[in-house]
């Protein structure tokens, strides 16, 4: 795989929870009406997925709908 490049300016980190040296990337591509995830470990991008912008809805519909079931579950532990 690639070694590290430079960060797109529409574009973000995320750590994983297991350690630092893994990370997912998040990039838009808008001149080729893609988002890219790709997964780091340390300076080394292990894998990619091209995401066509037309189902980035569809993606962040589902991370919503698991963020409100989330918190939901935690307000019931809390108040049990």
């Amino acid at each position: 795989m690639a070694d590290t490049a430079p960060l797109p300016a529409a574009a973000s980190i995320f750590l994983d929870a297991r350690g630092a040296d893994r990370a997912l990337r998040v990039s838009w591509h808008s001149e080729a009406d893609l988002v890219v995830l790709s997964m780091w470990r340390e300076n080394v991008c292990v894998g990619s997925f091209r995401l066509a912008i037309d189902e980035v809805p569809d993606l962040i519909g589902f991370l919503s709908a698991g963020l409100g079931s989330a918190y939901a579950g935690a307000r019931a532990a809390r108040s049990a």
